[in-house]
């Protein structure tokens, strides 16, 4: 069987951690509203499953380049890996119980710190900044919103 050439601890980029790390941070980041209230994800499953789906990401990218020409290589694959395993996650995580739905934002904040982590992988810097911007702002201005305007009874999650 041939492998790909194997790369010594002293090639590590910094590219490559510069994407892994943003990955993790940010997906501490986005875990942190659901930490704070208390929701079954929270900082620690958010934070791997960022840092998780840009490690895919960049895997995927560095073996497209390196076999290109060599066999079916499509790193677009990624997106349907992920999917399938925030899936798995985001289905265990919803609860109906008592007439409610319980964790639907939870389980969506979970898809949405796989494609930022991605993103992350992927370098799409602009993307990643204004995804994480635009998340942050919704989870925490409009949840400030929710309680204020909101009767308990009327909001759901």
């Amino acid at each position: 069987m041939e492998l790909n050439p194997d790369t010594p601890l002293h090639l590590i980029d910094g590219p490559a951690l510069l994407r892994l790390g943003v990955a993790a941070i940010l997906g501490l980041l986005l875990g942190l509203d659901r930490e704070l209230r208390g929701h079954a994800a929270g900082i620690r499953t958010h934070g791997l499953i960022c840092f998780t789906s840009a490690l895919m990401t960049v895997c995927a990218i560095a073996l497209n380049l390196e076999l290109r020409g060599q066999g079916n290589i499509d790193p677009l694959r990624v997106f349907e890996a992920s999917a399938a395993f925030t899936g798995i996650i985001a289905a265990g995580l919803i609860v109906f119980s008592k007439g409610e739905i319980k964790n639907l934002t939870t389980a969506a904040h979970i898809w949405l710190a796989a494609v930022i982590g991605i993103a992350c992988g992927a370098a799409l810097w602009p993307l990643v900044a204004s995804a994480t911007a635009i998340a942050v702002i919704m989870l925490s201005l409009l949840g400030i919103l929710e309680r204020r305007w909101l009767d308990p009874k009327d909001r759901k999650e």
